[in-house]
């Protein structure tokens, strides 16, 4: 069983920072792209950034310059960097896992983990 377990969210000022982490669990042999979505009260899930195996990142035009995603296909973890936060920011993160491969197993899988909870106030 894969699951997706994240850690790392609170409540910051503006201005702020936090960092997100999110680590996969089970027996994996890869996984092709990590990604943080968010949802705010009232609106859809958006995704935030976005990373390959191979290193290649994607970011929500929001986000650029403040958030950086990072991943160790090692430990099949990711991480998100948030800084200068602000109150828009605030939002449940959710990781995100798509195309992982597993044994005994030729279907991809996909998983999302439970949320956190990001508060950015004054």
């Amino acid at each position: 069983q894969v699951q997706l377990v994240e850690s790392g969210g609170g409540s910051v000022q503006p201005g702020g920072s936090l960092k997100l982490s999110c680590a996969a669990s089970g027996i994996i042999f890869s996984i092709n792209s990590m990604d943080w979505y968010r949802q705010a009260p009232g609106k859809e899930r958006d995704l935030v950034a976005s990373i390959t195996s191979a290193g290649t990142t994607n970011y929500a035009d929001s986000v650029k310059g403040r958030l950086t995603i990072s991943r160790d296909n090692a430990k099949n973890t990711v991480s998100l960097q948030m800084n200068s936060l602000k109150p828009e920011d605030t939002a449940v993160y959710y990781c995100h896992a798509g195309g992982i491969r597993v044994p005994r197993m030729a279907r991809l899988l996909e998983r999302w983990g439970q949320g956190t909870l990001v508060t950015v106030s004054s």
